[in-house]
């Protein structure tokens, strides 16, 4: 298992933390999803086949923008 963390901008309220944990969830090998509005966080625990940038890719086409610079 790995841990990906996310910086989302876009986030505003507890809905929006649901429409990514569960946009990201329908992604196989996808475990645990944690998100913060507030900080903008996603922390994302996955298989190790799950690429970053098909976590990313999931937030984006639902509406929000994902800062590729300085997340692991």
């Amino acid at each position: 298992m790995k841990e990906t963390i996310l910086k989302v901008n876009g986030m505003v309220c507890g809905g929006c933390e649901n429409r990514v944990k569960n946009a990201l969830n329908q992604l196989e090998g996808i475990s645990k999803v944690e998100a913060d509005y507030n900080t903008g966080i996603v922390k994302v625990t996955s298989s190790e086949n799950v690429k970053k940038e098909q976590m990313e890719e999931i937030i984006e086409d639902i509406g929000f923008e994902v800062e590729k610079e300085g997340y692991v």
